[in-house]
C-alpha cells in the first residue's frame, strides 16, 4: 500500500486513554477528527467511491418495520459488507486494522465489557434525495453489539447544504448530539439504548464505513438465544 503510516503505536495509545476511554464511559460517545490524514483517507474514499460505481451497493435491510412508514423512507442508503482483506479493498483494511488496534487498547478500560471481535465493515452511501435513516437504537435486543465506529468521507461538507447530520439522542438527558460527517472524522458510540440516533435527510452523496464491535459474552447468549429460537421453530 502506498501509505506513510503516520498513526504511531504511541499516538494511538494516548488517542484510547486521553479521549475515547473517557469519552464514552463520561457521555457516551466520541467524535475524533483527522484519523488518518489525507493521504491515506484519500485512498479509502476511492476504494468506496470505485465500490459505488461497480454497483456493488444494495439498499440497506431492516431489522424490522416501523408501522405506517414505507422502509426507504425509515432507511434509505445503499450498502455493502467488506472485511478489508478483498482486492481492491486494502485502504479499507488499513483504516479498519487501526480502529482495531484502537478499540484493542481500549477494551480492558470500558467497563466489564469482554471486546474481542467484530462485524464486516458496512460500506454506505446515502444518495442524496433527501435519504435519511428514522431514529433508531443499534442493538435494542442484547444481539451483542457493544461499540458502534462510523468513518466518514465527505469532503467540503456543509451541513446546512447538504444534511447529513447524524443526531444522537442520549439516552436520559436533556440535550442532543449532532455530528456532521465530515472527511476522515471517526466517531464511537455505544450502540445499545443508551444512543437512539438518526441520520438526517442528506441531499448529497454521503459516504461513511460503520462497524461493531461485540461483547463477547453478551454475543454468546445472543447466539445461544437464536438457536434456541430455531430449534422451537422447526
Amino acid at each position: 500500500m502506498p501509505f506513510i503510516e503516520r498513526v504511531t503505536d504511541w499516538d494511538l495509545e494516548r488517542l484510547a486513554l486521553e479521549r475515547v476511554v473517557p469519552d464514552l464511559l463520561g457521555q457516551g460517545f466520541c467524535s475524533v477528527d483527522g484519523v488518518l490524514g489525507q493521504p491515506a483517507a484519500d485512498a479509502v474514499l476511492e476504494q468506496v467511491k470505485d465500490i459505488h460505481r461497480a454497483g456493488a451497493l444494495q439498499d440497506g435491510r431492516l431489522a424490522g418495520s416501523v408501522p405506517g412508514v414505507p422502509g426507504r423512507n425509515v432507511r434509505g442508503d445503499k450498502i455493502c459488507w467488506v472485511n478489508g482483506t478483498e482486492r481492491g479493498c486494502e485502504a479499507i483494511g488499513f483504516l479498519l486494522n487501526l480502529i482495531d488496534k484502537l478499540i484493542s487498547l481500549c477494551a480492558g478500560r470500558l467497563g466489564n465489557k469482554k471486546i474481542r471481535e467484530r462485524s464486516k465493515a458496512m460500506v454506505a452511501c446515502y444518495p442524496g434525495n433527501g435519504a435519511q435513516y428514522i431514529k433508531h437504537v443499534d442493538n435494542p435486543n442484547s444481539d451483542g453489539r457493544c461499540i458502534t465506529c462510523i468513518y466518514y468521507l465527505n469532503k467540503n461538507w456543509n451541513a446546512k447544504e447538504h444534511g447529513g447530520v447524524l443526531r444522537i439522542f442520549p439516552d436520559r438527558k436533556s440535550y442532543i448530539v449532532d455530528i456532521e460527517p465530515l472527511f476522515d472524522r471517526l466517531l464511537f458510540f455505544w450502540s445499545d439504548r443508551r444512543n437512539p440516533h438518526e441520520v438526517q435527510p442528506s441531499h448529497a452523496i454521503r459516504y461513511a464505513i460503520t462497524a461493531w464491535y461485540f461483547d463477547s459474552e453478551e454475543r454468546a447468549e445472543a447466539k445461544r438465544r437464536f438457536r434456541a429460537s430455531s430449534r422451537q421453530n422447526s
